[in-house]
């Protein structure tokens, strides 16, 4: 029997791999980083849409090409590597399970067909039901929305956005709508932006099925967490071959220094623990789809261990590099910081373990 990505889905991972690696340069990502070439930003979005990202999984009924969870994961694996400077997780993987899962027939019309063709993106700002902070988290009253939601994911030029009250209820806020303030959050991972939303008084387009269903939101944030956590691996990936490639090049002492026995342990110890993640995520990816008693589970595992994996192997990975590592000029830090804030995204190790603790009954 084999386990691992179907025929077509590496094919379509591929093509995301060589658009990256033949537009998305070093330089290209530093212009992106620094605000400095908004077309070419444009473009590489374009470019990486054309390949048909945004219908992925909308149903086909609703335009779509109805594709599952883990052909989701090979993208998302394929954007790591090249640190994709583009929407994904949120726009194109949580928003139309939301809307598949919550939404009723109107609101599934209205929507799917317009993410599938493109006219039309989400932000989705979940963290509040994640781990809501003292000053933060939304109230529902009367169709009205008011509070703080912190780190929408790509939320940047989106038109709609999902949020979420503390009691999971999910609901849609138009960009343009009045009471609704729009911050640009600061982070260390500048190819991608995150909001801060505060919202007073703010009309709010109920998603039906998720009212006093929890199921839901538990869904799209499983889904969010399993994507971030092919994005990490992706790039886990990038940084262990650029360490390697690296060893084999540099010298010291009149010898390349991955002829060096510590060096030769750095890169042997990332590519082995990188490897079992594979199979840990590709499985949650499944189960998500396939085997609904052990999908969230399966979920938590994948965020927390792949979370702490990526963060040795960019660690290290840097190691290698030695002094260099830290430059603007090699560029490592991208794949670096993309790690670090994939890490925290929708729960840390430590909060996703104690979810994963409570599913399992050892907090009795």
């Amino acid at each position: 029997m084999y386990f691992g990505l179907s025929e077509e889905q590496n094919q379509f991972q591929d093509y995301v791999k060589k658009f990256l690696s033949d537009n998305v340069t070093v330089d290209e990502i530093r212009k992106i980083a620094n605000g400095d070439d908004q077309k070419l930003h444009e473009d590489i979005k374009s470019g990486l849409m054309n390949l048909g990202l945004s219908s992925l999984l909308i149903p086909e009924n609703y335009g779509g090409l109805g594709g599952d969870l883990l052909s989701a994961v090979s993208i998302a694996q394929g954007l790591g590597t090249g640190v994709g400077p583009i929407s994904f997780a949120g726009s194109y993987v949580m928003a139309p399970i939301a809307l598949s899962l919550g939404g009723n027939d109107d609101q599934k019309d209205k929507y799917l067909p317009k993410i599938a063709s493109n006219e039309i993106k989400f932000g989705v700002g979940l963290s509040e039901y994640v781990a809501s902070r003292e000053d933060s988290g939304i109230e529902l009253n009367k169709g009205k929305a008011s509070g703080k939601a912190l780190f929408v994911i790509d939320g940047d030029d989106a038109d709609f956005f999902i949020l979420s009250d503390k009691g999971g209820t999910m609901f849609i806020v138009d960009r343009n709508e009045k009471g609704l303030e729009i911050i640009q959050l600061t982070t260390v991972d500048k190819t991608r932006l995150y909001l801060e939303l505060n919202l007073k008084n703010v009309k709010a387009e109920v998603l039906q099925e998720t009212e006093n269903n929890p199921f839901v939101i538990q869904k799209v944030i499983d889904a969010g967490r399993i994507i971030l956590s092919a994005d990490s691996l992706g790039a886990s990936e990038t940084m262990i071959e650029k360490a390697v490639s690296y060893a084999k090049e540099r010298k010291q002492f009149n010898r390349v220094i991955g002829s060096f026995q510590a060096v030769k342990h750095m890169c042997a110890e990332m590519a082995a623990d990188l490897e079992p993640c594979y199979a840990m995520l590709w499985q949650a990816a499944h189960s998500f789809d396939h085997d609904p008693d052990e999908a969230r589970l399966q979920a938590c595992q994948a965020k927390s261990h792949i979370a702490e994996v990526a963060k040795m192997v960019s660690k290290k990975a840097t190691e290698v590099h030695g002094g260099m590592g830290f430059t603007d000029l090699l560029g490592l830090h991208y794949w670096f910081k993309r790690i670090g804030l994939n890490r925290q995204i929708l729960g840390g190790p430590e909060l996703v373990r104690e979810e994963a603790a409570e599913l399992q009954g050892f907090n009795q």
